[in-house]
């Protein structure tokens, strides 16, 4: 599959589209960004049934904002619409497949379950 860029406009969408959304953010003038490109677009050949998506932080600064980014480029790993974990700066494509196969393993009910716990106990 290869990697698709994501807007805001195509951010709510995409995320009901598909189970699982890999967002790496970046900029063009971003030195580490370009050296993770290949090892991104690799993993999204691996990976075929994983939606990897690019965000130019510079474009779409609302979508930066909404996932707090605060240096580049920072990977985004979301699961059935929940932000699963979030890493800042590049992987190698070792711990990239490690980290993916982590959040595919996850068992969702559980976290669905701990996080309506978790908001009960806020509110």
């Amino acid at each position: 599959m290869s990697v698709a860029t994501l807007t805001a406009d195509q951010f709510e969408e995409t995320i009901k589209a598909h189970e699982m959304v890999i967002i790496d953010f970046w900029a063009a003038w971003c030195g580490p960004c370009k050296s993770f490109a290949p090892t991104f677009d690799a993993a999204a050949e691996r990976h075929p049934e994983v939606a990897f998506t690019k965000v130019n932080v510079d474009e779409e600064q609302e979508l930066a904002g909404l996932f707090q980014v605060r240096s580049i480029p920072t990977i985004a790993f979301m699961r059935e619409g929940i932000v699963i974990y979030a890493h800042s700066g590049a992987l190698q494509g070792s711990e990239l497949d490690e980290i993916i196969g982590k959040v595919k393993a996850l068992d969702m009910a559980q976290v669905h379950a701990d996080m309506a716990a978790q908001q009960q106990g806020q509110a």
